[in-house]
């Protein structure tokens, strides 16, 4: 008998109150979700996300104080594991690039249907990367011109195989068991990977695989 799955914890981090209120009256009802806190600023997620070891923080980008970008930063430094999905308006495309680069793993608009939403929450915590094409583009023609080509020539094949099947949105489990490997193994190279390309995060990993045609 399988077990069954663990709930997601999840924290909202919205400066408005009624959205927050909709955004937990909607997600309490899901079976395999779980809203523990909420926060109205940057600052105040931070704390929060400390505190409570959210497995996803749902955050607004642009609030008083410290935003969302600048939180998302900070919960880099200190090492949080929780995946941060933004939530943004269709206006807000240049704000989401920075706070992809911060860390983000990815983003759904504000309008999104519910369903959607519980749906892009899932997909993160499973260690996906939810990237819209215009914003793939955006982020892709911000990178320097040849920035880190070279560095390619430093991965081994079992490398590159690692890399191309993040670049298709695949999880470190998924990962695994494509390539007949242990998770432990598998996180390993995707630190390798990172270390040898210099790059912060799987969402620039998997873009700098579309940019270099490694493809799975």
């Amino acid at each position: 008998m399988a077990e069954p799955a663990r709930t997601i914890r999840v924290l909202l981090v919205d400066d408005h109150q009624v959205v927050r209120r909709g955004l937990r009256t909607f997600l309490e009802v899901q079976d395999d979700i779980d809203v523990v806190g909420e926060a109205s600023n940057g600052e105040e997620g931070i704390a929060r996300a400390e505190e409570l070891r959210p497995d996803v923080v749902l955050m607004d980008v642009k609030m008083p104080g410290t935003d969302g970008v600048q939180a998302l930063r900070t919960l880099r430094d200190l090492g949080n594991p929780a995946r941060v999905l933004v939530v943004t308006s269709f206006t807000e495309k240049r704000t989401v690039v920075p706070a992809l680069r911060a860390g983000a793993a990815g983003y759904v608009y504000k309008d999104v249907d519910p369903e959607a939403l519980a749906g892009a929450i899932r997909s993160v915590h499973a260690g996906h990367v939810l990237l819209q094409p215009e914003v793939a583009l955006a982020l892709l023609s911000q990178e320097e011109s040849g920035g880190g080509q070279g560095r390619g020539g430093t991965l081994t094949e079992r490398e590159r195989e690692v890399l191309a099947l993040i670049a298709d949105g695949r999880s470190n489990r998924e990962i695994a068991r494509a390539l007949v490997l242990s998770e432990k193994t598998v996180k390993t190279h995707v630190s390798n990977i990172l270390m040898k390309l210099d790059l912060a995060d799987r969402t620039q990993a998997a873009l700098w695989a579309v940019r270099h045609g490694i493809e799975a």
